[in-house]
């Protein structure tokens, strides 16, 4: 290194060069070279010593494993003073950008075995947060700041900063140069194309730690879409029928993110015929005088590509074969960006990741790479409960669970919940792709012991289904139940009552449910477009001693119209429909199986159960044969940042034994929340149709029910 030899004259300039050399290694805090004797020169070198302890002193755990990744300096690393210096403007970096000002680092060293190593000490004092009091748009007049609130990062401090959902104003200094960008994306979401936004003009009052925010906006015009076209190589697409699935259309006023929506319908259409690189440029021309955005979107194929390979990363606990049996894409395949969209959902639907991303790593013009990516996520489970609800009083719920066992797929569960009539277990089992094939198997063991109010009922039972995915959006099932039931305590009336039809002795129940499934919703919680449908048919009499038909058939459409009017309001129609079927005089069955209509998962406005055919005149439910819901909702936004909507709602219902003859309707109105804890229903009704003698419920809730 010092590029000096024994036998080699002795030269200044080689000294030093050599002593440089080796200060350069930044491994010394001194190097001398000493003339010892004629030709006899000796190295002196003072070293540096080693980190062997580096510790943040004042501030939270959480905050130093995000430090320790940024400051460059490890354990085990030669000290120097300069990156210690520099490590400390990082750490007033890393608070600023969080909006601590004034913060204060010292650095300090602490010699360990007899100066060869130190322990090295950030001493931190954080500053203080800036609040934002005010953000104000010079020269806006189409939109204010709740406008733009929504998009930007940097948000006046609102009532109650320090309660989850509610802005606390931090000022966030790595986003201030973005948010003009946001700000401008948010006019020409509104068809303000030639809308200009200034950089902010900060204003900081360090004494009181606080700051105000202006943004000068010079809006323009609002534009709308003339024409429409699309310039592509022919026999790709059919272009009109393209353009009239668009969101922008002629007339409508433009919005970028709908450009982006119809650029990414574009982008699909071609991608799965399988051109993967396909490349849509939008060409906006604005016409200044009559405020219009005339709309061509060049289209540029490329190559047809296949698949080469489908590689697959991250699952540590999951099996490959578990992950790939979800990917709708083989090795030879042709590309289809369909294909990699739903691989993308069918991953995330089965709850085994907490995210999934894929990657398309192009290796030539015509073939590619598909990389998944995913993230394990938490699958199993040990939860307890204690609440209260409206129709069922206290609720004690204990289950442990795990949907993943030991990353097979596997799911088992075991569920207790007590309320103050019912009693209720189960355990249970699932393979949702049986054999890594289309088929899925599940078996339940379950129990019940419940008082109702004119009799009780307690049963004990083995459920298990074979199902068979057929399609990506439809199943089909067949299940076997083996049921032993005993009804008790029955009032002299209901005993008066009792019938060959219906049974209060202890009876088997021995039945198969055939079914079938629908489901395309776009999010589980709170869909937007989709429908999900669902029928089976339980049929008794296979052995045992019950013999009846029993049919239960559930609709949900979901129609969100965003697109068409620019505001999230979500329309959704759902309906049920149940019939017990007796066939004979010498058919029976046990009284638990009819039907009854009320409460928040049929007709709201009434207590739960508590509509069906009575005995003759007496007040006392016997249930009923038949039953058909129907309900119509209407769900908008009320503190989009809390995930927080409002819903007005109208269901009509009918239940009878012979026939639909008892109708009653419900309206009101509810608060939809997609909290931490899960989602959360309250829902304030009024019975409509109502008769004399009906039990009326005007508020309900539910915790973890889909909207």
């Amino acid at each position: 290194m010092i590029d000096m030899r024994a036998g080699d004259s002795v030269d200044m300039e080689k000294i030093d060069k050599a002593v440089k050399t080796l200060y350069k290694q930044n491994y010394f805090e001194d190097v001398w070279i000493e003339e010892v004797g004629e030709g006899a020169l000796v190295v002196h070198v003072k070293e540096k010593p080693v980190i062997a302890k580096i510790d943040l002193v004042g501030i939270s755990d959480s905050d130093k494993d995000e430090i320790n990744k940024l400051i460059g300096i490890k354990k085990g690393e030669v000290y120097d003073v300069e990156r210690a210096e520099a490590s400390k403007l990082k750490i007033i970096k890393f608070y600023e950008d969080k909006g601590y000002f004034d913060t204060v680092v010292e650095s300090k060293t602490t010699p360990l075995r007899e100066k060869l190593s130190i322990s090295l000490d950030f001493v931190i004092n954080r500053g203080e947060n800036v609040v934002i009091k005010k953000v104000t748009l010079c020269g806006s007049k189409a939109l204010n700041y709740n406008d733009v609130e929504p998009n930007i990062a940097n948000k006046s401090e609102e009532w109650l900063p320090w309660m989850w959902g509610f802005n606390d104003g931090k000022l966030r200094t790595s986003d201030i140069e973005h948010d003009s960008a946001r700000i401008k994306d948010t006019y020409m979401q509104k068809g303000y194309l030639d809308c200009d936004v200034s950089q902010p003009f900060l204003k900081t009052y360090l004494d009181s730690y606080t700051a105000d925010l202006v943004y000068n906006v010079n809006e323009g015009e609002q534009y709308k879409v003339g024409t429409i076209g699309i310039e592509i190589p022919e026999g790709f697409i059919d272009v009109q029928a393209v353009i009239a699935e668009m969101n922008l259309q002629n007339g409508k006023v433009f919005n970028v993110s709908k450009l982006r929506k119809d650029m990414t319908l574009i982008e699909t259409k071609v991608a799965d015929q399988g051109y993967a690189f396909v490349k849509v440029s939008p060409d906006v021309k604005n016409d200044k005088e009559n405020h219009i955005a005339n709309i061509t979107y060049r289209v540029m194929p490329g190559e047809k590509v296949y698949i080469n390979n489908v590689r697959i990363s991250g699952n540590s606990r999951t099996i490959d074969r578990v992950v790939r049996r979800e990917i709708y894409l083989a090795n030879g395949d042709m590309y289809s960006r369909t294909d990699v969209d739903d691989t993308k959902k069918a991953l995330k639907r089965t709850g085994y990741f907490e995210d999934v991303e894929i990657k398309e790593e192009r290796i030539s013009k015509d073939r590619m790479d598909i990389v998944v990516n995913v993230k394990e996520a938490s699958t199993g489970s040990i939860g307890g409960g204690i609440g209260y609800g409206s129709s069922d009083g206290l609720l004690l719920s204990a289950s442990v669970s795990d949907g993943n066992i030991f990353g097979s797929g596997l799911r088992a569960g075991i569920d207790v919940e007590r309320s103050d009539s019912e009693l209720n277990g189960a355990i249970s089992l699932a393979n949702p792709r049986l054999f890594d094939s289309v088929y899925s198997l599940s078996g339940k063991i379950y129990g019940a012991d419940n008082s109702y109010y004119y009799y009780d009922q307690k049963k004990y039972g083995i459920n298990v289904v074979l199902g068979r995915k057929i399609a990506r959006n439809w199943g089909v099932s067949l299940g076997y139940i083996i049921e032993q039931g005993k009804l008790s305590n029955l009032t002299n009336e209901l005993q008066e009552y009792k019938g060959q039809l219906w049974t209060d002795e202890t009876t088997i129940k021995s039945s198969v449910v055939p079914g079938i499934s629908f489901n395309n919703t776009d999010d589980y919680y709170l869909p937007r477009s989709g429908i999900a449908a669902s029928s089976s048919l339980e049929i008794a009499g296979l052995g045992g001693d019950e013999k009846f038909m029993s049919s239960v058939n559930k609709f949900a459409t979901y129609y969100g119209l965003q697109d068409l009017i620019d505001y999230d309001l979500i329309l959704r129609y759902k309906a049920q429909f149940k019939y017990l079927a007796i066939n004979s005089a010498d058919e029976k069955y046990s009284y638990g199986e009819k039907y009854y209509m009320g409460g928040i998962r049929t007709v709201r406005g009434y207590e739960s159960n508590s509509l069906s055919p009575k005995l003759p005149g007496k007040d006392i439910l016997i249930g009923g044969n038949t039953m058909l819901v129907n309900t119509v909702e209407a769900s908008f936004p009320l503190v989009e940042r809390l995930k927080m909507r409002g819903a007005i709602f109208f269901d009509y219902g009918m239940i009878g034994e012979d026939n639909l003859d008892i109708k009653r309707g419900g309206t009101g109105v509810a608060l939809e929340w997609i909290s931490p804890l899960g989602p959360i229903g309250l829902v304030f009704s009024q019975p409509v149709m109502d008769e004399t003698g009906d039990k009326k419920a005007s508020f309900e809730f539910t915790i973890g029910q889909k909207f």
